[in-house]
């Protein structure tokens, strides 16, 4: 998106102020700066593109996290910080005990040629005019209206304009006064307090920082120094204002011309309005100070002077836009660029139950058509990086270690009481029959105590299974319908209520099949016969070693099996031919239980899965979409509070930033319109 450029013209005549400045600063420190050509000529020149960041400030380009050029003013409490504000802007502030600032106090100067002053307070959305006489009441009335009427802080600006003949053309926020020890009535961090506001303003690069010191004090001492040297180690974008000069003349200019504390924008001496002093009474006692005193007359004359501290503020004010608007313009196109497109993205306001019909039956393909690549066809391109949407690959897996479970319980250990549990079954199946007949009701007897003892694999599976499946479903829903609030809560309960039912429904299967397992002794698969016959080969070596071995071992080994323990079989010769014989029917018989019991639920799980993608879902959807509870496709028009509140505030911010190019592109205009 193309920007308003700035006018390399702009920067040279900026730029070109330094040396014109340094020409005429001891003139100006003897006169009354309200009546410099300098200064008035700076002002002319630089008043539209000061008013153009004070525009953009008042517009709150720096909540879009644009920072604008800024000169900020800290200083220890009692430095006189507030005194150099009085005198460059010709009127009284606040003063008492304690803190006296306590917001961020935006100060904007502009001369003008009526003599009549205007004063007015912005704060809270709302102008409070005022007069010279009334505004130290004014700002303490709008202080009090931000941050209460106690002695707290505040981090929400109070804007003060100041338009007045012969104030120089500058825009400066004070800080409150840097305090460690709490007065009556001020909270305990109020020392955190205030450097968490101060750092805030000071270590934007854009910040001219103006750290006002006292004569009276060693400069290395101060806090605002030390604040000021963590943000600007060089002191490159640190200007340093020396007060109460008269107070502490003794070693002052070796003070300022030593620099142990690196001012990189260097020293300007002043001495403030002491008393009743006017504040032309005031410029007079400081030229005739600086230029008398028998310490401070040598003080080079081009640092001393609350008019050289304007004309110096003011040139350095002027090089710090020349330097950041083309900046601060390239920041304005890209972020208004940026949420533009975002706004873009949000899905369009729905006005009509077509365009809801249209919107939802998209929503609808869009979600079947995922979960057949998840769940059927095994695509992940929608879900690269997240194995756990990986379903194919993952119900695989669970299968396998739904059989692994299965295999390895208990009731599939061949030799676990190897042939008790089948002579406690032959025994109680005796009949009056012809011997040696195996009775299948022991078989049934066996084969159902095995059933029951892994019951619990094929259930807890499937709940395991349905909860995966689930969360995969609700995962792909949330995805399509995050920008629809109304859909979210319907397909959202939708989804639970649907896997719900085919837990349920699947639950009921396996119990059914569990069931019929436990029912009857049935196989077609010739692998049976196979593997019992290969059994019973082991049965006369065995039987030989239990029964008519001489040594009678206590332990066997069982080709296949390992070592048994026979010791108490011996006690049931009569029936171990029996035992022997049901058990490797069972063995053999039971892997045929288990791979139906894994097969099966095989076939269940891909069928269970094809009808909830292709059909289920859709209809318990549109089901629920539809029902009393459910609001109809009506309900679609309505935006979540996340994205009606998103829309708001890109909205706003797309006006503010439209604003603020267009405030931009007129300066630009004007630079143009005046060639270069």
């Amino acid at each position: 998106m193309a920007g308003p450029k700035v006018s390399s013209s702009l920067i040279k005549k900026f730029g070109s102020m330094k040396v014109q400045d340094q020409e005429h600063s001891l003139a100006l420190a003897q006169v009354d700066f309200s009546s410099s050509p300098i200064v008035s000529s700076c002002n002319d020149r630089i008043r539209p593109f000061l008013n153009a960041v004070d525009r953009l400030r008042n517009l709150g380009v720096m909540e879009e996290g644009i920072q604008l050029p800024t000169i900020v003013v800290v200083g220890d409490q009692s430095s006189g910080k507030s005194s150099v504000l009085e005198s460059l802007a010709g009127i009284s502030l606040p003063r008492g005990q304690g803190i006296c600032t306590r917001v961020p106090l935006i100060m904007r100067l502009q001369h003008h040629s009526n003599p009549q002053p205007e004063l007015f307070l912005e704060f809270n959305s709302k102008v409070v005019p005022t007069d010279e006489e009334n505004i130290s009441e004014a700002i303490n009335q709008g202080t009090d209206e931000i941050a209460g009427n106690g002695k707290g802080i505040s981090n929400t600006p109070l804007t003060l304009v100041v338009k007045k003949k012969g104030v120089p053309d500058l825009t400066m926020v004070d800080l409150p006064g840097i305090t460690r020890v709490p007065v009556h009535g001020q909270p305990e961090n109020i020392y955190d307090q205030i450097r968490d506001i101060i750092m805030e303003y000071i270590v934007p690069q854009e910040s001219i920082i103006l750290n006002v010191l006292s004569a009276t004090v060693d400069f290395p001492t101060c806090e605002s120094i030390h604040m000021s040297q963590t943000v600007d180690k060089t002191g490159e974008r640190t200007l340093a204002v020396v007060t109460k000069a008269d107070k502490a003349p003794e070693g002052l200019l070796e003070k300022v011309t030593a620099d142990d504390v690196n001012i990189g924008l260097g020293y300007v001496c002043v001495r403030n309005r002491v008393g009743d002093e006017s504040y032309e009474e005031a410029r007079k006692e400081e030229a005739r100070l600086f230029g008398a005193h028998p310490l401070l007359s040598r003080i080079d004359r081009t640092i001393v002077g609350i008019p050289v501290l304007a004309q110096k503020l003011v040139q350095i004010q002027a090089s710090s836009i020349a330097r950041n608007l083309p900046e601060i313009v390239k920041k304005i196109n890209d972020k208004l660029s940026s949420n533009l497109n975002e706004l873009n993205k949000l899905p369009r306001n729905m006005s009509t139950v077509a365009e809801a019909m249209t919107a939802f039956m998209r929503i609808l393909g869009c979600v079947k058509e995922s979960l057949r690549k998840l769940l059927l066809r095994g695509e992940f391109n929608e879900y690269p990086n997240e194995k756990r949407m990986h379903c194919t690959a993952r119900l695989v897996e669970m299968l396998n270690q739904y059989s692994d479970e299965l295999h390895k319980c208990e009731e599939s250990n061949p030799i676990r009481n190897f042939l008790m549990e089948e002579i406690r079954n032959l025994e109680e199946a005796k009949e009056i029959a012809l011997p040696n007949f195996l009775p299948r009701s022991a078989f049934l007897f066996v084969l159902q105590g095995k059933v029951n003892g892994i019951s619990s694999i094929p259930i807890g599976f499937v709940e395991r299974l349905w909860d995966y499946i689930g969360e995969v479903v609700i995962t792909v829903l949330m995805q399509h319908v995050e920008d629809y609030y109304q859909l979210q809560l319907s397909t959202r309960r939708s989804g639970h209520s649907l896997i719900a039912k085919m837990k349920e429904r699947s639950i009921k299967w396996i119990m059914e099949v569990v069931e019929m397992e436990k029912l009857t002794d049935y196989t077609c698969n010739p692998e049976f016969s196979t593997e019992w016959t290969r059994l019973m080969t082991l049965k006369d070596g065995f039987l030989h070693s239990v029964l008519h071995d001489e040594n009678r071992p206590p332990r066997v080994n069982l080709d296949g099996f390992g070592e048994i323990d026979v010791e108490h079989l011996r006690q049931h010769p009569h029936l171990l031919h029996q035992a022997f014989d049901l058990r490797m029917r069972m063995i053999a018989y039971w892997k045929i239980v288990l791979r139906r019991l894994v097969d099966c639920m095989a076939l269940h799980l891909q069928l269970s899965v094809f009808n909830l993608v292709n059909n289920d879902l859709e209809m318990e959807i549109v089901s629920d979409l539809m029902a009393p509870h459910g609001g109809g496709i009506e309900r679609l028009m309505e935006e979540s509070p996340s994205v009606a509140t998103k829309r708001s505030k890109l909205s706003g911010s797309v006006k503010k930033l439209q604003e603020c190019k267009s405030v931009l592109a007129n300066i630009m205009d004007r630079v143009a319109s005046c060639g270069d």
